[in-house]
């Protein structure tokens, strides 16, 4: 199977979505790609081939910066208001009543929590939520992670610099509500392993397919397509 590219006019230019449909899809998964990399990350692209065969279509957005060729992200507002004009446009065409999960690696994953409330999505998934810049720990975006009402999962490596699994739950606390955080062991920012790592590289990716496949259902399963 196929991407098929969408693309979308936005303020900042034009964006594309990617887009794998599933055949009788339960739920839409729309991720953003961070500000070093693009759609083609490893994680992303796993989570496009394999989980329209689970009933979840999914699409990933090309930020307009990237789509010019620019190699520096534009400021947070902007990526948000691109993104939300994208969706504006594709979730009337491809997803109507079907429940939305909205998530995305680094960059990707503060723009899906900031916008949630605002699309009604029925939950947020994160890939390397960048809890803070490297050697900045005391200029937290924990306040983007808490910002949405609805189930969040965050799948974070164990030596991410941005902020480590376990920094993010000590960050979180043991009352923060309606987030889960699961451990990539040995995995960094870029969700990269040590040479001769266990598990390998490949094997985390799995363990993010199965992971949010189970999430995006199980919150499907909350608010059934409506009519």
């Amino acid at each position: 199977m196929s991407d098929r590219v969408v693309e979308v006019s936005t303020p900042q230019g034009p964006g594309r979505f990617h887009v794998r449909e599933a055949h009788e899809p339960v739920a839409l998964l729309v991720l953003g790609h961070g500000a070093g990399g693009g759609v083609d990350a490893p994680d992303l692209a796993a989570l496009a081939r394999q989980l329209p065969d689970e009933g979840v279509t999914v699409l990933r957005f090309e930020q307009p910066w990237r789509v010019a060729g620019r190699k520096v992200a534009v400021r947070p507002p902007l990526l948000d208001e691109a993104w939300l004009a994208g969706l504006g446009v594709v979730l009337a065409a491809l997803g109507p009543g079907l429940p939305l999960v909205l998530g995305g690696r680094s960059a990707g994953a503060r723009v899906a929590c900031r916008t949630a409330t605002a699309l009604d999505a029925v939950g947020v998934v994160g890939l390397s939520f960048p809890l803070h810049l490297p050697g900045r720990p005391e200029r937290s975006r924990l306040d983007e992670l808490l910002a949405p009402v609805v189930p969040r999962l965050v799948l974070q490596g164990t030596r991410d610099t941005f902020g480590s699994a376990d920094e993010l739950r000590v960050a979180l606390g043991p009352d923060a509500p309606g987030v889960r955080v699961v451990d990539l062991p040995g995995a960094d920012h870029g969700g990269r392993v040590p040479k001769a790592a266990v598990p390998t590289a490949s094997e985390l990716r799995g363990r993010v397919v199965a992971e949010i496949g189970a999430f995006v259902r199980e919150r499907a399963a909350d608010r059934p397509p409506s009519p």
